[in-house]
């Protein structure tokens, strides 16, 4: 545990044992205005999010768990960056739980682990019920919070899962589905959506379930956002314009994004966005003004093996982040939208459609064979 690694300190020098006593050292102020005033910022920060918790856009756990032999999140958990103490250290009110599995499955193979991935979720949060709480809407994740959990959301799920069906899609939504990103397969490709992947998106918003197109190329996220009706996502991207990585963003994409009322989550890695807490802030800055702060949120993206910003190495660690935005001047309000505003209003604006398209379209039949021959 961390408490028992720390190392005491002295504070005094040990004098030497012959020769006259050295005068008294000037003992340095402790609490000097600079860190008394960060100080106040950080416990500000406390108090904001004790009343807008974040929704935290993305997490690796589960694949992070399958490999320990045993674990107890509800007490702490040093193997991973995630357990209950630093969710409610951190201020997190809700977290998306990744289904992502690593390169290489495909097939019945990817459909496979999928399902266990997501069984593997419910059976965490069945035996950590004080904590954690499952959530499959804006509504339920409120509740949770109100009740004093952390609701757990699932997805994103990658596209290989649907095994190229939309009977195998509906399927994992009944299951509690709610992302799923649009890359990696032969209908979401480098060359953009083929006939079926619009089709995909078009069940995608009958559902309800969001698309995430972080990771997807240019042409994919052009034509999703020109065919969905709901909001898209992207679960762990950051501005290109600062870090030049191929998951982030360019300023055309964020403009876009802002007209269509869509999402960024913002990812706390140190390869998309720094290796510090004013890294993050930066593209955080620069997202909101080119998108606007209604697209902007927040994706810590723990335990999927990437390495983290100074000052923020697991889930604890979000009072340091909005420090840093109170100390630039961020508004109470555009906060609230950054922290938890934003993820419930993207879902709830999916639900909306959902419900709209249900009673216009019936569940598509539609084959990948007969659409992209």
């Amino acid at each position: 545990m961390a408490d028992l690694q720390d190392e005491l300190h002295t504070t005094a020098e040990v004098g030497g044992l012959e020769g006259p006593a050295a005068a008294p050292r000037a003992v340095p102020e402790l609490r000097t205005d600079e860190a008394a005033a960060a100080s106040g910022t950080l416990e500000r920060a406390h108090a904001f999010l004790a009343t807008q918790p974040v929704a935290d856009g993305y997490s690796g756990l589960p694949w992070a768990l399958r490999h320990l032999p045993w674990y107890d999140l509800e007490l702490g958990e040093s193997a991973v960056d995630t357990d209950v103490p630093r969710l409610r250290e951190g201020h997190v009110g809700a977290l998306f739980w990744s289904l992502h599995l690593p390169e290489g499955l495909a097939g019945d193979r990817a459909i496979g682990a999928t399902l266990e991935q997501l069984d593997l979720v419910k059976t965490v949060v069945q035996v950590h019920p004080e904590g954690l709480r499952l959530a499959h809407s804006a509504g339920q994740i409120t509740d949770a919070r109100n009740c004093g959990r952390v609701a757990v959301v699932l997805g994103p799920a990658g596209a290989a899962a649907l095994g190229d069906s939309l009977g195998i899609l509906r399927a994992l939504h009944s299951l509690g589905l709610r992302l799923l990103t649009l890359s990696g397969t032969s209908w979401a490709s480098s060359t953009g959506l083929t006939r079926f992947g619009e089709e995909v998106v078009r069940e995608l918003n009958r559902l309800g379930v969001l698309p995430d197109l972080s990771g997807a190329s240019d042409a994919t996220i052009h034509r999703t956002l020109a065919v969905s009706k709901a909001p898209v996502v992207f679960t762990r991207s950051a501005a290109r314009t600062l870090r030049p990585h191929p998951s982030n963003l360019p300023d055309d994409v964020l403009a876009e994004l802002g007209v269509a009322h869509g999402l960024c989550l913002v990812p706390l890695t140190a390869e998309q966005t720094g290796p510090s807490v004013r890294d993050v802030a930066d593209h955080l800055d620069h997202i909101r003004a080119v998108a606007g702060p209604e697209c902007v949120g927040l994706s810590g993206t723990y335990d999927s093996g990437t390495a983290h910003p100074q000052d923020l190495p697991d889930a604890s660690c979000y009072p340091h982040l909005i420090a840093e935005l109170f100390d630039r001047g961020w508004p109470e309000s555009d906060l609230a939208l950054l922290t938890w505003g934003n993820v419930q209003r993207v879902l709830r604006s999916a639900d909306f459609t959902a419900r709209a398209a249900q009673q216009r379209r019936e569940p598509s039949t539609a084959k990948i064979a007969a659409l992209d021959s």
